[in-house]
């Protein structure tokens, strides 16, 4: 069997030339004119491809993970969500601006969704489906994930996509717990995006809430 860094390596290769989705392709097209010096293309997973601890966001921002080329790297989302890793020990420093500035994450690996960046944030339900092999992928090749957190509902439903389960066997709710048929734990909350942080939806204390749960998991299943 191959290893699990390996079999990262082949799927991130197969998504950087990823054109499945002609109106995602075509827009990145659009951007990188627009912005030449950009990443504008599909957005690979970051962190430790052994991680017990699997992060699902919905999409790339547009001068966030679109720029940079790492999730959640340079922009509002990334702010608090980077902060939440390094003070629970997933990550070796807080701030994350760039794919060169030194930032590892520890037991944890962050994806999207969706690896394109959507017009106006909002992927079409014919993308998340076409996007979703790729998550798939990603949760065969890892077998020693334990905990899976959702930031949002398009992320909760893609997991649930992607692990063969009806969207009906688990309702989306901020702080919900959910035990997979295989075993693994997904934990829900609100997406950390700047709408949500700012209307107070979501809270750097509600978060961190999310994060102790998600430890007590991790040394539960150790």
């Amino acid at each position: 069997m191959a290893h699990t860094s390996d079999l990262m390596q082949s799927n991130s290769a197969k998504l950087n030339s990823c054109v499945v989705c002609p109106r995602l392709a075509g827009f990145l097209r659009d951007v990188r004119r627009q912005h030449p010096t950009y990443h504008a293309r599909p957005v690979a997973p970051f962190g430790d491809p052994r991680a017990r601890f699997l992060i699902v966001g919905l999409a790339p921002g547009m001068h966030g993970a679109n720029r940079s080329g790492r999730p959640f790297t340079g922009d509002h989302a990334g702010i608090l969500l980077y902060q939440t890793l390094h003070r629970f020990g997933f990550a070796n420093r807080a701030v994350s601006v760039a794919a060169d500035d030194g930032l590892a994450l520890i037991d944890c690996r962050i994806t999207n969704a969706v690896k394109c960046l959507p017009p106006q944030n909002k992927p079409e339900s014919t993308e998340i489906h076409a996007c979703n092999r790729y998550l798939a992928e990603e949760l065969r090749g890892s077998p020693e994930l334990r905990v899976i957190l959702a930031l949002g509902g398009v992320a909760h439903k893609a997991v649930l996509l992607a692990q063969g389960m009806k969207q009906s066997a688990r309702a989306f709710a901020h702080g919900a717990r959910h035990v997979l048929e295989n075993g693994q734990v997904l934990i829900d909350s609100y997406h950390c995006s700047r709408y949500n942080t700012q209307t107070r939806r979501l809270t750097a204390e509600s978060f961190a809430e999310v994060f102790t749960t998600i430890r007590a998991e991790l040394e539960r299943l150790a």
